[in-house]
């Protein structure tokens, strides 16, 4: 099981970003694999709205029929107590200013068991998860 983050989205879809290269590769073995992919509906709505800004927003509307169509992606969505221990999180790490979302997401993954995160993003390794970073896992 692993986890994407808006970071692994954004590299993606978006030719310009510093890690294109390595998340195509990635991308494309784990599109062959049997491995189950999560995200969330909160990095989903990150997501859009950042490819909105960079790419367009006609891009990212098509991104989120992807999304929404996907048969690899299973989207998950934070309930109040994943929230609350959201607020833990939040707290703990505002000296590193790790977004809410991040933080929902590391409630997600403790709840779901997961501990694989494609992500280009450090904060989730500070918090006790394994990034994936190269495209042999």
């Amino acid at each position: 099981m692993i986890f994407v983050d808006t970071s692994a989205f954004l590299a993606k879809y978006l030719q310009n970003d510093q890690y294109h290269s390595l998340a195509t590769e990635i991308w494309e073995e784990l599109s062959n694999s049997n491995v189950r992919l999560f995200t969330s509906n909160l990095v989903i709505s990150e997501t859009l709205t950042l490819l909105g800004m960079q790419a367009g927003y006609e891009f990212a509307a098509e991104r989120s029929l992807v999304f929404y169509s996907s048969k690899l992606l299973t989207i998950l969505r934070p309930n109040l107590n994943d929230e609350l221990r959201a607020l833990h999180f939040f707290s703990s790490f505002s000296s590193l200013k790790v977004s809410f979302t991040d933080c929902i997401s590391f409630a997600l993954l403790e709840n779901y068991s997961i501990q694989k995160v494609l992500a280009f993003d450090i904060h989730f390794e500070i918090a006790g998860f394994e990034l994936i970073r190269n495209k042999n896992r």
